[in-house]
């Protein structure tokens, strides 16, 4: 997990919407590539979802990360 990780799920949770890597990178000041790559690992450790348009949104298991209720440790498997 990356510091980036952390601000994509807290951006997510926060704003309760479903973004795309686009409008997060104009929000975070990360490149576009970047937070697509990080939202694709985010998605593989089930703490994003994706809808069929590219949208993506926090999953229950990105909640519980965020809340300490899951160690980083446990998505590296």
């Amino acid at each position: 997990m990356t510091q980036a990780d952390d601000r994509i799920l807290e951006t997510f949770e926060e704003s309760g919407l479903t973004l795309t890597p686009a409008v997060l990178s104009k929000n975070l000041d990360y490149t576009r590539n970047y937070i697509s790559d990080r939202c694709r690992a985010l998605f593989d450790a089930d703490l994003l979802a994706k809808d069929g348009e590219g949208f993506y949104y926090i999953t229950d298991r990105g909640r519980a990360y965020l809340h300490g209720e899951l160690d980083a440790e446990d998505l590296e498997e």
